[in-house]
């Protein structure tokens, strides 16, 4: 089962959803990309995924230009305001869906409150992407 999971950035949101899903079952084919790939990884999307005990550091932020020739089961945008746009993939898909969510890094104010947002936002990928993978992706394996 291949999975592509698409945001503009590919810094934090993608990147949280694709150590989820690996965390979920490790056999699945995970990869994130973005539209305007940022090049780098979130560094609190780090650290509030490393306090669950998934490591994603070693992830990668790509552009989707790197998976276009693949044919994937799943593409999963994970966009979430109405100002942002999410990315259109164009390749051979099975499935395209969209699970969008806030991005913790456009949060303002305190410390806390900024890490809070990440951490409600971390939450609610698990939530959604477990959902998905129990009812969806698992029956079909």
């Amino acid at each position: 089962m291949k999975i592509l999971i698409l945001c503009t950035g590919n810094s934090c949101r993608s990147q949280m959803a694709q150590g989820f899903m690996k965390s979920f079952d490790n056999s699945l084919v995970v990869e994130s990309a973005g539209t305007e790939a940022s090049g780098k990884l979130n560094q609190q999307a780090v650290k509030v995924m490393a306090e669950l005990g998934i490591d994603i550091s070693h992830h990668t932020s790509d552009p989707v230009q790197k998976y276009l020739n693949e044919e994937w089961d799943y593409v999963i945008t994970v966009c979430g305001g109405a100002n942002e746009v999410c990315p259109v993939f164009s390749g051979k898909v099975k499935n395209r869906l969209h699970i969008g969510f806030d991005d913790p890094s456009d949060a303002t104010g305190t410390d806390e409150f900024i890490q809070s947002e990440y951490h409600r936002v971390r939450d609610e990928i698990k939530e959604q992407f477990y959902k998905l993978y129990v009812e969806k992706i698992r029956p079909e394996m």
